[in-house]
């Protein structure tokens, strides 16, 4: 399966042209937050992202809110909302938890994982706004400051694949932890195969 991952996109315009492009090319598209900058134009970008004509699985970053999101997309036949849910595609079991990004720990996500860890297993994509802790992909001016909650799931449930961003200055990076690919896809994505 071919995943078309975005992050961070802001609103630019720029970027929408180019995940058009790419999403042609792919089964399922993942938006991993922070694509409005603070809500501005958030319908417009929203009907835009519906038009890449793909399901897209969505979470909310920093810069909008968890209930603004889910409401926008239920009327977008493209668009599922997956913050603090599980989507089964094919045979990958998205999991998505969105928000987020300044914290060491996230207490929430951990309990949203103990609540559901039977239903953790298989092939996994876990979709969150913010890096891990103590990967390249958290590292700024030679410190750590992703989240060590997100790192535990990853040692825990070992996921084929993470995809997270916040962090604009490690846009296109990706690093391994064990088997699992962590990636920052950006804003002009990335298409990862499963």
């Amino acid at each position: 399966m071919k995943i078309l991952a975005f992050v961070d996109l802001h609103g630019d315009l720029s970027s929408l042209i180019a995940l058009k492009k790419k999403a042609k090319k792919v089964d399922i598209v993942v938006c991993a937050g922070d694509f409005t900058l603070f809500e501005a134009d958030i319908d417009y970008l929203l009907y835009e992202i519906n038009k890449l004509g793909k399901p897209v699985l969505m979470i909310h970053g920093n810069h909008e809110s968890s209930s603004l999101l889910k409401n926008l997309c239920k009327p977008l036949d493209n668009l599922t909302f997956i913050h603090k849910k599980f989507h089964k595609f094919k045979d990958v079991l998205f999991v998505g938890y969105g928000g987020g990004g300044f914290s060491l720990t996230e207490p929430d996500f951990e309990k949203f994982v103990k609540k559901n860890k039977n239903k953790i297993k298989g092939k996994v994509v876990l979709i969150v706004h913010a890096p891990p802790f103590g990967t390249k992909l958290d590292k700024l001016n030679s410190e750590h400051y992703g989240n060590k909650s997100i790192t535990k799931f990853i040692e825990k449930f070992k996921p084929k694949l993470v995809v997270c961003g916040h962090f604009h200055e490690t846009a296109g990076l990706n690093q391994k932890i064990g088997k699992t690919l962590i990636i920052n896809p950006g804003p002009r994505g990335k298409i990862i195969e499963v």
